[in-house]
């Protein structure tokens, strides 16, 4: 079975400057199976590291091929809706999707990505940031550079999010601190 990253140490460094980030943008209710359809389910595959090759298999066929670590994704309303799958935000975490920035996301997708350690912004960008488009994402800062210079504030998130986002997720920071986010 896959497990994401339990070693306390992130598959990206966290919260690091990410120079030249491909933006991905997406329209909005981008549900989970399109994400990574359930056909392509870690259980269903051969070789469960595979899952890599899935994420917008159909709703965006060259996004696997093409993504690069540190790439953003910029969506529109309730991204991660429908099912549960937790493995959709894992498949986006393998091919080292660097944040994704939404005005709303699915509760639980938004809970499964932060366990994973992916920071999610709550914002909407998809008027102001083009597909394709290469920024400088700043996770730490809350800050997207454009190569014009012209920068794009994020809301900033609260302090656990930012401490469970540093960690690699929340199994991370609980090895690490031996709490959770919020408790003494």
């Amino acid at each position: 079975m896959l497990r994401p990253n339990l070693t306390g140490r992130s598959m990206l460094r966290p919260l690091r400057s990410i120079t030249m980030a491909r933006v991905w943008v997406f329209g909005p209710d981008v549900n989970t199976d399109q994400i990574v359809p359930g056909r392509y389910a870690p259980y269903m595959l051969k070789n469960e590291a595979d899952l890599r090759k899935y994420p917008f298999v159909e709703a965006r066929p060259d996004f696997a091929a093409q993504v690069q670590p540190g790439d953003v994704i910029v969506a529109d309303k309730n991204f991660g809706c429908g099912s549960s799958r937790e493995y959709a935000p894992l498949a986006l975490k393998m091919v080292g999707i660097g944040a994704i920035v939404a005005p709303l996301f699915a509760r639980i997708f938004f809970r499964n990505a932060l366990n994973l350690g992916i920071p999610c912004f709550e914002a909407d960008l998809t008027q102001q940031l083009g597909d394709g488009e290469l920024v400088e994402l700043n996770v730490a800062a809350g800050l997207i550079t454009r190569e014009d210079g012209s920068r794009i504030e994020l809301p900033e998130p609260p302090t656990f999010l930012r401490e469970v986002w540093a960690a690699g997720g929340i199994v991370p920071f609980y090895r690490a601190h031996r709490r959770f986010p919020g408790e003494s």
